[in-house]
């Protein structure tokens, strides 16, 4: 209790918060990460695909129909609701303590708590548009498409998630964004995440503020350069941490 004691006091002498996360911050809401090992990458094994050439730009292009599946089964899930690291993030924001959520994360969770700026690297499954017309397209045209292939009422063009596929660059706006909320930040909290992702990983070295704390259930290549460790879940902390800010 007293990592999350240092925790909560660093947040109370803060005032220009930044969030850093990734997929483990939505496994207590239900979704599963990618990369721990009940994660999706491992425990994924009826399709001779991997999961990392499915979410590919090129299989996308060529095979469209199993991408679909897959991206429907595996990594849509509309009914989830924000834990408690969402909530107090969103919490944070609203007090003016918190300027930016920087997320890896496409679900979309951190605006159903509330929170405002969110920089989502990894784009979200809830803006998709036509790759013809470029209609614009809510996550309901992909859920409720009758066929695997959604397409644009339009001009019958495919439409495509505004997710970052493999093989597909992160948004230059979003980066640059990104990169100036954390060099501006007095608080870095890095969760739910192992850092492995490039470029988004290499994001944290801006930083320039006070105290970086880690929340993340497993090591990581980061942990040595913390100032302070967390391996609770993260939800279950970040509600802890609620409470004790009152």
């Amino acid at each position: 209790m007293d990592s999350l004691q240092t925790l909560a006091s660093w947040i109370r002498e803060s005032s220009r918060i930044v969030f850093f996360g990734g997929a483990g911050t939505s496994t207590e809401s239900g979704i599963p990460d990618f990369r721990s090992a009940a994660g999706l990458y491992l425990s994924e094994k009826s399709s001779p695909y991997p999961p990392e050439q499915m979410l590919s730009h090129s299989f996308f292009i060529s095979k469209p129909d199993i991408f679909f599946d897959f991206y429907r089964g595996k990594m849509l899930h509309p009914d989830a609701q924000p834990n408690g690291a969402h909530q107090l993030l969103a919490r944070l924001e609203q007090q003016g303590r918190l300027s930016a959520v920087v997320t890896q994360n496409i679900d979309g969770l951190h605006q159903k708590a509330g929170s405002r700026r969110v920089l989502e690297l990894h784009g979200s499954v809830h803006r998709n548009h036509c790759m013809s017309c470029s209609r614009y397209y809510g996550l309901d045209a992909i859920t409720g498409s009758e066929e695997t292939v959604p397409r644009c009422l339009e001009c019958g063009g495919i439409i495509k998630p505004d997710v970052v596929l493999y093989e597909e660059e992160l948004d230059h706006k979003v980066l640059t964004d990104s990169v100036q909320a954390i060099a501006n930040a007095d608080l870095l909290i890095i969760g739910g995440t192992s850092l492995t992702v490039q470029p988004a990983a290499s994001l944290i070295q801006y930083f320039q503020g006070n105290h970086t704390a880690l929340l993340n259930g497993e090591p990581t290549s980061y942990d040595t350069r913390a100032d302070l460790i967390i391996t609770d879940r993260i939800g279950w902390a970040m509600d802890r941490i609620s409470e004790m800010l009152g």
